[in-house]
């Protein structure tokens, strides 16, 4: 195992997890009156969840659902849910500026609404999919693949990801 690139599929959504975790934290140390800092910290924030809810609705939850025993599919269907909600906060952002009335607030209720989400994931489904046997190595590789692509198509696209309709959310509500 050659360090990150060994990595299975719940180490690298961890690894998401601490990322946007300390876009968090950036947010909240900003000051006040730095419109610039939350503006760039916002935007990324966005990115980075964007990405993540969609390599996670394209490979991880289909795999949870038909692995996971019935009890545990409704842990899948609420993660749909929170991606659903979280999605729409990002909405707002495409309209949202720094300083706007309105967008502390949206950032904070995003910011909980993850940890939220990242707090289920981590104590229910990750370690129910641990245990069902899934090759979660295999997964990792698919991922980590997606995500790249993803994050090239982020740099061509100027970081204009957010609000991008091309890439929606697989499975509408």
């Amino acid at each position: 195992m050659n360090g990150h690139s060994g990595a299975d599929a719940i180490a690298l959504l961890k690894a998401d997890h601490r990322t946007v975790e300390k876009l968090f934290d950036a947010f909240e140390k900003a000051g006040d009156d730095d419109l610039e800092a939350k503006g760039t910290l916002a935007r990324r924030t966005c990115e980075e969840l964007t990405v993540h809810a969609i390599i996670e609705e394209e490979l991880l939850y289909p795999v949870a659902h038909k692995q996971l025993e019935k009890q545990n599919e409704i842990d899948v269907d609420e993660a749909y849910v929170e991606h659903f909600l979280v999605k729409t906060l990002i909405e707002k952002f495409d309209t949202l500026k720094p300083g706007d009335h309105g967008f502390d607030a949206t950032f904070k209720v995003m910011s909980e609404l993850v940890k939220h989400h990242v707090e289920e994931e981590e104590s229910a489904l990750f370690p129910e999919l641990r245990e069902s046997g899934v090759d979660l190595v295999a997964l990792g590789e698919k991922l980590r693949a997606r995500k790249a692509e993803l994050m090239k198509k982020l740099d061509q696209a100027g970081s204009k990801l957010v609000g991008d309709r091309s890439l929606s959310f697989a499975r509408a509500l």
